[in-house]
């Protein structure tokens, strides 16, 4: 599992994790926020006539226009939104958060486009059903079949990777901490609710997605105002830490060991992308089941990122930053591909006046979990272990990207473990459990957020259950994608096949690292967003053409 992880990594650093993807993802953005006159703002207000239902269309479609956009958003808002920011402000710091707002300010536009011509070029299939997305105007605006069957191979891959194992990954997580509910159980469970849902269609899908939407953002925002109400000193400052440290990266604090401009501009658009979607090639395929005019429905899809990541993801990292937890350890279980032992003894404490007392230490560290050349060396050899306690001098653990605190060891019958660990290049070779305190990620950070405070105990709860209508809805919407792409490619006989894989995905999912899930996800989200966005540009002046007859109501 840690060589795949690895390769994952190697793959990401190429992609995502590049200069250039960030550039094509928000460069098209912002060409066609020029190109088009800005119609993220120019629309605005005509959005939201026209998904109240005053233009209304009788245009042929399975759904109408607020039902396809409440799909296309429950596909979006997911994980993204709890535990995506949270990874997001845990990797890149508080500025990773302005460059998700960047991301979907752009995205806004993206998403206009992409829908308008994933809706115009959809089709009916011949048991009736409309189906469209980006392969349709691959296919037939660039008249590029083998680039359309690869955009929808690589959808399928990412139906999976992206909207299918990380929801129930989270899910499970945070259910078995907050409920101690076994993961292998949420998995078996939802993953049985998860088939008799998608077997109904997207008409099935569209009347779930309308009701759990408006639920879940109740639940949601409500415990996040006792939270922000409670902090609400902390906000104004929560906003200095986001803006502050924009083109400077985010500074050690606390637990937190800093980060880069570099993987703050990665994070906050990698997670931008990941929560909203746009450029993705996704949204477009809900959208084209809607019986909205195509520049209608493209329109209305600019609420997308906004309700998303301007407003979903803003009140989670709000609350997160006024918190204080992001720079807090916790007592936690550590997973293996976050855990590393190195060579010295390093301490992140701190004198009174709040400076830390080894800031060369600070220094050393931040440059080893940034992957910056530094003195630190990761350490081999056996470590002496006694009634669960590390007693072999010398070495520092480190756990989630933090200096980690109170260790112990238990064997896999969770009896304290006496004996040797042999380590190999900084990774313990036994199959044991350890456990201490840490900095948290994903979802878990978020949950910690929602407890403090009034809420207590509840907070983290109340995560849970909006992370399982949020996560649960967003596996649902992207099976459809997934087996949208999979009927263009080999027909309704194979969507079938494609469903009963995609569970079986979902409920293996739920007991896997969460490492290895998230980095699946960043690797198949830039892999099938390149040929959409490239295709869209090319498209760039029927595009035109088709904002420009747009009546703004």
């Amino acid at each position: 599992m840690e060589q795949f992880n690895n390769f994952l990594i190697l793959l990401d650093s190429n992609l995502s994790g590049s200069w250039w993807f960030p550039a094509l993802l928000i460069g098209t953005g912002i060409f066609f926020t020029i190109y088009l006159g800005f119609p993220q703002f120019k629309y605005f207000k005509s959005a939201f006539k026209i998904v109240s239902g005053k233009n209304k269309s009788d245009s042929e479609g399975e759904t109408t226009g607020f039902q396809a956009l409440t799909t296309a958003m429950s596909g979006a808002v997911g994980t993204g939104n709890i535990g995506g920011v949270a990874l997001a402000i845990w990797t890149g710091g508080p500025a990773a958060i302005f460059w998700m707002w960047i991301t979907a300010i752009f995205g806004m536009t993206t998403k206009f486009v992409e829908v308008t011509l994933g809706h115009k070029y959809r089709t009916k299939l011949k048991d009736g059903s409309i189906s469209g997305g980006p392969m349709y105007y691959i296919e037939q605006g660039l008249n590029m079949k083998w680039v359309a069957i690869l955009f929808a191979f690589l959808m399928m891959i990412t139906a999976i990777g992206s909207g299918n194992m990380p929801q129930i990954n989270n899910i499970a997580l945070v259910m078995n901490t907050e409920f101690s509910v076994p993961k292998l159980f949420t998995g078996l469970s939802l993953g049985a609710l998860l088939w008799i849902i998608i077997i109904g269609g997207i008409k099935r899908i569209a009347s779930v997605a309308s009701k759990i939407i408006p639920i879940m953002g109740i639940i949601y925002f409500g415990g996040a105002l006792i939270i922000l109400a409670e902090n609400y000193q902390n906000i104004i400052p929560s906003f200095s830490a986001i803006f502050s440290q924009v083109f400077t990266g985010s500074a050690a604090v606390g637990g937190f060991l800093g980060a880069s401009f570099a993987m703050s501009l990665k994070y906050g658009v990698a997670r931008g992308l990941y929560s909203n979607e746009a450029g993705q090639g996704s949204s477009p395929i809900a959208h084209a089941s809607s019986k909205n005019k195509s520049i209608d429905q493209g329109v209305v899809s600019i609420l997308e990122p906004f309700i998303d990541t301007i407003v979903v993801c803003s009140v989670t990292a709000l609350v997160i930053l006024s918190s204080g937890v992001w720079t807090q350890k916790f007592d936690t279980t550590f997973s293996k591909t976050d855990m590393v032992i190195l060579e010295g003894i390093y301490s992140d404490e701190k004198n009174d006046d709040g400076n830390y007392i080894h800031p060369d230490h600070i220094s050393e560290l931040t440059k080893y979990v940034q992957s910056i050349d530094s003195n630190v060396k990761e350490y081999s050899g056996s470590l002496d272990v006694v009634e669960g306690k590390l007693i072999t001098d010398n070495i520092t653990v480190i756990h989630s990207r933090s200096i980690a605190e109170d260790i112990s060891v238990r064997n896999l019958n969770s009896n304290l473990y006496s004996g040797k660990l042999n380590i190999i290049g900084g990774k313990v070779n036994e199959q044991v459990v350890i456990e201490g305190k840490s900095l948290v990620s994903s979802a878990e950070l978020t949950a910690k957020a929602f407890s403090q405070g009034i809420l207590g105990q509840y907070g983290g709860k109340l995560v849970a259950i909006a992370l399982l209508l949020f996560a649960f809805s967003t596996s649902i919407t992207w099976c459809y994608y997934g087996d949208r792409s999979t009927a263009y490619i080999f027909g309704e006989k194979g969507v079938v096949w494609y469903r009963n894989f995609y569970v079986l995905c979902f409920i293996l999912a739920a007991v896997i690292d969460t490492t290895v899930v998230w980095n699946i996800a960043y690797v198949v989200v830039a892999l099938v967003s390149i040929p959409n966005l490239i295709a869209m540009f090319v498209l760039r002046k029927e595009m035109k053409k088709l904002s420009d007859e747009f009546n703004i109501i």
